[in-house]
């Protein structure tokens, strides 16, 4: 896997407890979104929010599970394609890390 500069580990050392808040902040406002629907059984609602749950445990695994140096690029890519880091964030690693991030999202785009 790539390898990718020490400043970069740690800096998404860094930056990974944000984009985890960030990421379950959205989930739980999907998860409010759908108790919240009065249109639907209760029963729908909770096999709704429990599947809402299941599906985003795996993201949440892909992206902040085993953080280590030798993942921590494959971390990146995820947490960058599901844009739970800002602009500014991103801009903050290294030209490298950046460019090698945004080839890989572009081959699996294509994919």
């Amino acid at each position: 896997m790539h390898d990718i500069p020490e400043r970069d580990w740690k800096l998404l050392r860094e930056l990974a407890p944000v984009a985890l808040n960030r990421f379950c902040e959205t989930v739980l406002h999907q998860a409010t979104a759908i108790a919240a629907d009065t249109k639907t059984t209760p029963h729908d609602r909770y096999g709704r929010l429990f599947d809402l749950i299941k599906q985003q445990d795996r993201e949440v695994a892909i992206m902040f599970d085993d953080h280590r140096r030798s993942t921590a690029f494959v971390k990146i890519i995820a947490i960058h394609t599901r844009k739970m880091f800002t602009e500014e964030e991103f801009a903050r690693f290294s030209e490298e890390t950046r460019q090698k991030v945004l080839a890989a999202e572009s081959i699996w785009a294509g994919a």
